[in-house]
């Protein structure tokens, strides 16, 4: 007869406890769950009991799915800072053995004092079961193409392969993309060429670009609301300032981080929670992006890596039109600014509404393009006439540029495409080095610490505050300005009337509210 009490005792990974808890949470009965998944009601009560133990380890992607223990390790600052070096390296595609990674260890157990440390084999093997990490042997042939960088089979494969299968059950309206872009915002045509190919890793640029994180469907009926980071939480010229036309955040380097990022794609999350939809994000695998979230209504799929030059929709062309649309904007400002000789510089609020419109202003046929030319929805005919009615615009913009450029000295080598791709090779999330990754585990850095109210803006006049009485009037103004224009479109009367529309709400709003409260003081 068999020894009940030899009886080996079953070990549950984590993404198996998370499955329990999730059957449970879909509203299934517990003694249900329990039956199905084999274990007693103790054993249930106590998944449950833990989840948020769990949940916080998924988040922090600190365990593999697969792990079944949790325990941390006896080094466990050596485990973090190994951990975070190794997904820095993961994430650009570069090769890695056991011996690399032991010897980092030993280089980073240096760094924080150790000098017992060991990593042995046995480290190296506990290292990999606690993050879920496989090492496989890769033959020299397959290292070379990979290091390499961009190869013509692989995204020949991800094309006849992965993306078949990803957007199988996804209609173009919930396929997305999304990726940052930085941007100099304070950048005159005339220190073009002192900014083209500036990376700007921190120093006195940091203070005069953004981050701008966007992000769009496959089928071009809907931009997301654009997440912008600046270095500066509090600027003196979003003082007063409750509704903007995006998200603005901050850290000291106006990069994108982990947090930043997971902290948008809750939000989405969320969204689409109470919307009822289910979409697919594809996006890249930089740093920020290498350690998400638990998500309900979003599924990932990750680009493959070195390829988003010519797979990504958002770097075929949409970024590029967003761009050129805001410098045109910029030059405009900057040509006004010229006849009544006030400085030529734009502060964050400005940069802001510019992005923003810029955004607003890309067209449904530009981004159906580039998903097209992506090969991820087919390519469908072109409408001749609506590509050579887009040329016109080029032609009104060429002739602002040499306006511009005439009136500020810019070097005839210049033109206005350098101007818009001038901050295209900034770096747009956090690189991780040996000494960045010590600092933030001896001392829990936050790397999305922003910089000062001071530090963060061109030291531009603040702008007294506007009333509504005086927005009305300004309507107002703007409607009798128009009247003796001649060829207005109706379009620019119905966004005049929008705004009029609003603003009378408001002001209407606000004087019943204080009739009301008027009223019950007096009772």
């Amino acid at each position: 007869m068999a020894n009940k009490g030899n009886k080996k005792r079953r070990q549950f990974s984590l993404e198996e406890k998370m499955k329990v808890v999730e059957a449970v949470d879909s509203g299934k009965r517990k003694g249900d769950v329990a039956k199905e998944f084999g274990i007693t009601p103790s054993t249930l009560s106590t998944f449950l009991k833990d989840r948020a133990k769990f949940e916080e380890k998924v988040r922090e992607a600190s365990v593999g799915p697969q792990r079944k223990r949790m325990r941390n390790a006896l080094y466990d600052d050596i485990d973090k800072a190994v951990f975070a070096w190794f997904q820095e390296i993961h994430a650009k595609n570069i090769l890695v053995t056991g011996s690399v990674i032991r010897k980092k260890a030993l280089n980073l157990a240096n760094m924080l004092g150790y000098d017992n440390f060991q990593a042995s084999v046995g480290w190296l093997n506990r290292f990999r079961d606690r993050h879920g990490i496989a090492l496989k042997a890769v033959c020299r042939e397959d290292s070379d193409r990979l290091m390499n960088g961009l190869g013509i089979d692989k995204v020949n494969e991800w094309h006849a392969g992965e993306i078949i299968k990803l957007i199988a059950d996804y209609s173009p309206d919930d396929i997305f993309n999304a990726d940052e872009t930085g941007v100099f915002f304070q950048l005159l045509p005339q220190h073009t060429l002192a900014a083209k190919g500036d990376h700007c890793r921190g120093g006195k640029k940091a203070k005069q670009r953004l981050t701008a994180l966007f992000c769009c469907n496959a089928s071009g009926t809907e931009k997301m609301r654009p997440l912008i980071v600046g270095r500066s939480a509090n600027p003196h010229c979003l003082k007063n300032v409750h509704s903007l036309p995006c998200d603005y955040r901050a850290n000291q380097w106006a990069w994108m981080t982990q947090d930043l990022f997971n902290e948008w794609l809750m939000q989405v999350d969320a969204r689409m929670k109470r919307a009822e939809r289910r979409i697919l994000l594809l996006i890249d695998n930089c740093s920020a992006h290498n350690m998400l979230p638990r998500l309900e209504r979003i599924q990932v799929g990750y680009l493959p890596s070195n390829c988003t030059a010519v797979l990504q929709p958002l770097n075929l062309g949409i970024i590029h039109t967003m761009k050129v649309l805001y410098r045109s904007h910029l030059l405009k400002q900057i040509l006004l600014k010229l006849h009544s000789s006030e400085d030529q510089e734009v502060d964050i609020r400005q940069a802001i509404d510019m992005i923003a419109a810029a955004w607003w202003s890309v067209k449904q046929s530009t981004v159906v393009r580039c998903w097209q030319k992506a090969g991820i929805i087919p390519v469908e005919l072109a409408d001749s006439d609506a590509e050579a009615a887009s040329s016109e615009p080029e032609v009104a913009v060429e002739k602002l540029w040499r306006s511009v450029a005439l009136a500020t000295c810019v070097p005839s080598e210049i033109n206005f495409q350098d101007f818009v791709t001038a901050d295209d090779d900034l770096i747009i999330s956090q690189e991780l080095i040996d000494t960045e990754i010590i600092p933030g585990m001896e001392a829990g850095e936050n790397t999305d610490e922003a910089g000062s109210e001071e530090e963060g803006e061109a030291s531009l006049p603040q702008q007294p505050k506007i009333t509504i009485t005086e927005a009305i009037l300004s309507v107002q103004k703007l409607r009798q300005f128009l009247s003796t224009c001649v060829g207005v479109p109706d379009a620019v009367f119905g966004q005049l009337n929008g705004i009029d529309e609003y603003l009378m709400r408001k002001v209407t709003q606000t004087l019943v509210d204080s009739k009301i409260t008027d009223f019950l003081q007096t009772k």
